[in-house]
């Protein structure tokens, strides 16, 4: 399995072959096709991230020492991002996310191409991501 410095490395590798930001973003949309069914029972204020433009929703799964997450958008450009993040820092164990430099993610050049809001949203959801991991971690 990835660790989480190359998955980063992997997504920046990718969205790297996409001159233009146009092509960038058809590649996040893309990656909201690889998301799993989102049951609809967590499909409430409980699972809601708040601070993003969109609906996002972000469920913890913890099962032998492992933290996974389930989640949905209903927005592409969130989708896709909210999919990215939890194949970086899902299926782990909760001190690894924990103590992952969050940083590293700037290495994907986000700020170039989300809106402040939706920076602000995918900021939201890493949020959320830590607080779950640090929950997790006790």
């Amino acid at each position: 399995m990835m660790t989480i410095k190359e998955k980063i490395q992997y997504y920046k590798d990718s969205l790297d072959l996409f001159d233009d930001g146009m092509e960038k973003y058809k590649f996040l949309i893309d990656q909201a096709k690889n998301a799993k069914e989102f049951p609809e029972e967590y499909r409430n204020e409980t699972f809601k991230v708040s601070g993003c433009q969109a609906q996002v929703w972000l469920v913890p799964i913890h099962k032998e020492n492992i933290l996974s997450f389930y989640y949905d958008s209903d927005a592409f450009i969130s989708k896709g991002m909210v999919t990215i993040l939890c194949d970086i820092y899902g299926n782990r164990n909760p001190k690894e996310i924990k103590n992952s430099e969050f940083e590293m993610l700037k290495i994907l050049d986000l700020d170039i191409l989300l809106t402040p809001g939706r920076r602000n949203g995918v900021n939201s959801m890493l949020s959320k991501i830590k607080e779950y991991a640090i929950a997790y971690s006790k």
